[in-house]
Formats: structure tokens, C-alpha cells, sequence
């Protein structure tokens, strides 16, 4: 299936799309296609809101803040792989029996699947601005990926599909 349409149906049964992609081969490249896509999108996402702190404040040039936004992003990298791991040992514990590569796998793809809910935040940053509407939508789009993750983590923890 289309990365769009797994993004689509992330949102209404995320076990499935978990499920799909643990019946693949296991392939490193292909769980890290998912968390550049990912990135590519949150880097596309963070532009309104780059331009419209450009407009306010013009000593800054737009170039730089796209620079620094994407050097940030990609400096993340570690730090998702960290919270994957530290995800697989806390289901561990919880007598969870996937490994590393299906939480990866969970991490990534949940991250993917809310990139149109970035995108919407990263709209309402660049035209309405910080306020009440914009913590609204962060807040929507966090629960959302919390949801998403939380169910693909815990189908990738089954152990029978891994």
C-alpha cells in the first residue's frame, strides 16, 4: 500500500497499518524511509511559520531560520531511535514480546501518519500566530500521535507478527 493511504487509515485503525507492515520483511531502510518522510513533512510544516516570524522580525532572513529548522530536525534523529528503544523496554517490562526493529517501526510510523495534523498546525502558526487556536491544534495533533502510537506499540508488542 501507498504511504498516503497507510497515513489515511493510521487514523481510524492503526493496528491494521501496524499489522501490514510487520508482515513485511524486516527492512532497517524501510522503517528509516518512514522517518524521513516524516521529517520532510515536519521541515514543509515549520515554513508558515518561519516566514511569518521573517515578516515580524527582518534581521533574520528566511534562509537561515529554514537552515537552522532543518539542522534541528535532523539533529532529532538519535533522539527518536532513543525513544523507540525506551519504548520496546517499558512494553518489556510489561511483558511486551516485539523488538526494537517493530517498535521502530511503531515510533516511525505513528510519527508519519500525524504529518497532516503538522501540516494544519504549521498553517494555523504561520496565519492566525501563537494564541489559543494554535495550542488548540498542537494539542489535538500531540493526542492524536499519543493515540496512534500507543496502538501500534502495543499491536508491534503482540510478538506473534515480529
Amino acid at each position: 500500500m501507498s504511504v498516503t493511504t497507510d497515513i489515511v487509515q493510521a487514523w481510524r485503525r492503526p493496528k491494521v497499518v501496524m499489522r501490514r507492515h510487520l508482515q513485511r520483511p524486516k527492512s532497517e531502510p524501510f522503517a528509516f524511509s518512514l522517518l524521513v518522510a516524516f521529517m520532510v513533512l515536519a521541515f514543509v510544516a515549520r515554513w508558515p511559520f518561519l516566514s511569518r516570524q521573517t515578516v515580524l522580525q527582518p534581521d533574520v532572513p528566511m534562509v537561515q531560520r529554514l537552515v537552522g529548522a532543518g539542522l534541528a530536525i535532523l539533529a532529532l534523529i538519535p533522539a527518536w531511535y532513543l525513544l523507540a528503544a525506551i519504548s520496546h523496554l517499558i512494553a518489556k517490562a510489561m511483558s511486551g514480546q516485539g523488538s526494537y526493529y517493530s517498535a521502530r517501526l511503531a515510533l516511525f510510523s505513528a510519527l508519519l501518519a500525524v504529518t497532516p495534523g503538522m501540516l494544519l498546525q504549521g498553517l494555523v502558526a504561520g496565519m492566525i500566530g501563537p494564541g489559543l487556536q494554535a495550542n488548540l491544534v498542537a494539542a489535538l495533533v500531540g493526542l492524536g500521535f499519543l493515540w496512534i502510537w500507543m496502538s501500534m506499540l502495543r499491536e508491534a508488542e503482540r510478538g506473534d507478527a515480529s
